[in-house]
């Protein structure tokens, strides 16, 4: 954690959150709705290994991506969706995990100050019901995902959505590429976790920090926003 002379940085300061990769191991539960959607539909199951590399755009990309590795076209796209989400909301936390350090960090950060949000691509009554089974939902101010903003990541407007109005700085913090890419839409520093899920590695993404903890996160905000003042 930073020294306590940069505590005053996180007061008033507003820091939104990817969900799936960053805050939560979802992968595990992701990976069994997906299979039990493409199986019966003739594709081979997917790996976990492979899955996470698909995650961070949606619920159809997902599908369409476990469809487009095996050389296979998404048909009745709206009623695989469905399929999907019904499958996942129906146990959406049977083995997904939060990751280590990331409640004592939240924590850390919401006792000093800082507004804490949720910026994510995954449905928001998906999103609420993860945050809720998980106990994160207590944190975050707000948890917006695609169906509450304009445009989702990596549109910028997803991203000031989920920080509001009123902050004296901010950031993203996720683990691929549409969050990069919708942090640098709005002007703000990203930073990005290297366990994340991406279909690319962690260091290509251009965000300004990577990192290897979520509890690194104070330390490397501290470090963005002191080299802006």
């Amino acid at each position: 954690m930073p020294d306590l002379d940069d505590a005053a940085l996180f007061d008033g300061a507003a820091i939104a959150f990817d969900l799936d990769g960053t805050l939560v191991d979802t992968a595990p539960d992701l990976l069994r709705a997906l299979n039990a959607v493409i199986v019966p539909r003739g594709l081979v199951a997917v790996e976990l290994s492979a899955v996470r590399a698909m995650v961070g755009r949606g619920a159809r990309a997902l599908l369409e991506r476990a469809h487009d590795s095996q050389g296979r076209r998404l048909e009745g796209a709206e009623a695989a969706v469905a399929e999907f989400i019904e499958i996942y909301a129906a146990d959406i936390c049977a083995d997904s995990r939060v990751f280590d350090g990331v409640e004592a960090t939240l924590d850390w950060l919401r006792t000093r100050g800082s507004r804490l949000s949720v910026c994510t691509n995954k449905p928001s009554i998906l999103s609420d019901a993860l945050m809720k089974e998980t106990g994160l939902a207590g944190y975050f101010d707000r948890i917006i995902g695609p169906d509450r903003t304009t445009a989702k990541k990596p549109a910028a407007d997803h991203l000031l959505d989920s920080l509001g109005n009123g902050y004296t700085r901010a950031a993203l913090v996720g683990d691929s590429e549409p969050d990069v890419a919708s942090a640098a839409a709005a002007g703000l520093p990203s930073i990005v976790m290297s366990y994340g899920y991406s279909e690319r590695p962690a260091g290509s993404l251009g965000a300004d920090r990577v990192i290897h903890a979520f509890s690194d996160v104070p330390l490397a905000l501290a470090q963005l926003w002191r080299a802006k003042t």
